[in-house]
């Protein structure tokens, strides 16, 4: 579904974010990366929606060439829904209205077929009774699940996650976390840039690590959590945080 070839990102200011990364993923596959503050994790993630365009390489999309000169980059980003560490909802739309919104201005269907989906949606993350009020008076756990129903809202065939449960209290981390269960079990190709060790290892198909920029270790959670891990800086990295 998703093949990058030797992506490399280098910001005008001399950062190398990315140093020819190479992988596949998969339709149906949950592909958790992990990695130390400054990796390149976020920014990987990013290029595949090209909300960072790379300097060099290739990034494939069900067939379709993300730089090629023809596509339609507004068009491709309608299949890959994404949910940020910010919630970003608007504070003036009820919560069901921010989900609402793309579709009736994207895809133009119908209201009172949106309105349906929206209503399912928010009551698949467990918001049926906050589908009325206001950003503002969700706590932060629910502010999320919102996004999430508001990326599902388009009706995507991939989604990507950054570092959904970063800005949460930790009370609020599972809520989150569960949905996120719920679509990786439903089918829903996912790629999750966390810290959630847990969610890595029970969820993903496969995990990956990167350092500074470099894609190190590509690899299925037992491998990589097991006492086969083999790369010493993944080691390191797992001692410091687990």
């Amino acid at each position: 579904m998703i093949v990058t070839v030797d992506v490399d990102k280098i910001y005008p200011n001399g950062c190398h974010a990315l140093k020819k990364v190479t992988t596949n993923i998969q339709r149906g596959e949950v592909v958790v990366i992990i990695g130390p503050s400054g990796s390149g994790k976020s920014t990987y993630l990013r290029t595949l929606n090209q909300l960072e365009t790379i300097t060099s390489g290739e990034i494939i999309v069900d067939g379709v060439k993300m730089y090629g000169g023809e596509t339609n980059i507004n068009k491709l980003r309608e299949n890959i829904g994404m949910v940020f560490q910010s919630f970003n909802l608007f504070p003036h739309l009820s919560v069901k209205e921010n989900v609402m919104l793309a579709p009736l201005k994207v895809t133009g269907r119908s209201k009172a077929e949106v309105i349906l989906e929206a209503e399912a949606l928010l009551t698949r993350v467990g918001l049926a009774e906050k589908m009325d009020i206001y950003p503002s008076h969700l706590s932060g756990g629910q502010q999320q699940r919102v996004a999430i129903a508001r990326a599902l809202a388009m009706k995507p065939d991939m989604m990507l996650f950054d570092e959904p449960t970063s800005a949460l209290d930790p009370e609020m981390v599972g809520e989150v976390l569960d949905v996120m269960k719920s679509l990786a079990a439903e089918g829903m190709t996912m790629v999750v840039v966390t810290h959630e060790m847990g969610f890595a290892n029970e969820v993903a198909d496969r995990v990956i690590f990167m350092e500074d920029g470099a894609l190190l270790v590509d690899d299925i959670p037992e491998n990589i959590f097991g006492k086969v891990a083999n790369h010493p800086r993944l080691q390191k990295f797992l001692s410091n945080i687990l």
